[in-house]
C-alpha cells in the first residue's frame, strides 16, 4: 500500500484529518519520567496509545530526538507505531535538502532506518534534491511550500513572473514532480489565504498543515481553506497542544488522558468544518 493510499484509508477509518506531532521535550515530561533512561520512549508510546484512535498520521520531528542523542529511541518509537498501529502513516519531519548521493542517503535514513511512510523535503536545491525520495514509489515526499513561520515570507513571497515563489513551487510539484502520485506539500495554518491558493493550484494533493494549537492557527479558517471538495486532503498537525495538554489545562488527568481529550476535541473541531 502506498503512502497516499494508507493516508486516505486511515483518514476514512478514523474520521480524522488530525496529524499528531511527536516533539518530545524532557523538561516538560511528567515528574515520574524524569529519572528514566528511556523517558522519551515511554512518553511517546503513551501519547501514541492515547491518540491513535483520532490520528490520521504521526509526525516525529527528528531534531527533538537528534539533539538528545535519542535516534535509537526514535527507531524504537517508529517500530512501535508500525507494529501496533500499522494503518497509521509515519511522517518523518526532517526537512531534508541536498543533492545526489547525499540525498539518497537521507532517503535511506527516513525509509529504511526509521521505516517512515513519508518525509518532509526542502525543494530549494531543485528536482535532483527531491528525486531520490521519489524512487521509493510507495513512500511520500512532502515538500515545503508556504511554511507557518513569519520568516517564510522572506523567500516564499518573492515575486517571480508576477506570482509569489510558493505558487511556483506548488505548480512545479503538482505538474512536473508528482509523476508517481506520491507528493504532498507543507502549507501553514497561520496563512489561510495562501493555503486556499495552494489548494486551488494543486487539486486533491495532500497538504501537511502545521500551525494550529500552540502556534495559534484558526481551525475553521484552516479547514475551509485547505479541504478538498470531498472535505479531505489534509494532515492538520498539532504537537505541543496535545503532548503537553496537562500542563496547559490541568483537569486532574494524567498526561496521556489529557492528550487523548485534546486530540479528540481537535479532531472533532476539524470535522465541524470539513463539509
Amino acid at each position: 500500500m502506498t503512502f497516499i493510499d494508507k493516508l486516505s484509508a486511515v483518514s476514512v477509518a478514523s474520521n480524522s484529518q488530525l496529524c499528531v506531532g511527536l516533539d518530545p521535550d524532557p523538561a516538560k515530561f511528567p515528574v515520574h519520567l524524569h529519572s528514566k533512561p528511556d523517558a522519551i520512549v515511554q512518553f511517546c508510546k503513551a501519547i501514541i496509545d492515547a491518540t491513535a484512535a483520532t490520528a490520521c498520521a504521526f509526525k516525529p520531528q527528528i531534531a527533538y530526538f537528534a539533539a538528545l542523542r535519542a535516534e535509537e529511541q526514535l527507531e524504537e518509537i517508529c517500530k512501535y507505531i508500525r507494529t501496533n498501529y500499522p494503518a497509521i502513516p509515519i511522517v518523518l519531519d526532517a526537512k531534508r535538502g541536498d543533492i545526489g548521493a547525499t540525498a539518497e542517503q537521507y532517503a535511506r535514513e527516513a525509509f529504511e532506518r526509521y521505516g517512515a511512510d513519508a518525509v518532509t523535503v526542502n525543494p530549494y536545491m531543485g528536482f535532483d534534491s527531491v528525486q531520490p525520495y521519489l524512487e521509493w514509489k510507495d513512500r511520500g515526499a512532502i515538500i515545503l511550500c508556504r511554511t507557518s513561520n513569519a520568516g517564510g515570507s522572506d523567500l516564499q513571497f518573492l515575486n517571480v513572473d508576477g506570482k509569489p515563489l510558493y505558487h511556483h513551487v506548488a505548480k512545479l510539484v503538482a505538474e512536473k514532480w508528482n509523476t508517481n502520485g506520491q507528493c504532498g506539500l507543507v502549507v501553514g495554518a497561520t496563512f489561510p489565504n495562501e493555503l486556499a491558493q495552494v489548494r486551488a493550484l494543486v487539486g486533491d494533493m495532500p497538504l501537511l498543515i502545521p500551525g494550529i494549537g500552540a502556534q495559534g492557527g484558526d481551525i475553521k479558517a484552516t479547514v475551509e481553506a485547505g479541504r478538498t471538495a470531498a472535505g479531505a486532503g489534509m494532515m492538520i498537525n498539532s504537537s505541543r497542544a496535545i503532548l503537553y495538554a496537562k500542563a496547559y489545562d490541568a483537569k486532574g488527568e494524567d498526561f496521556a488522558a489529557a492528550a487523548r481529550r485534546v486530540a479528540q476535541e481537535t479532531r472533532d473541531a476539524i470535522n465541524q468544518y470539513r463539509n
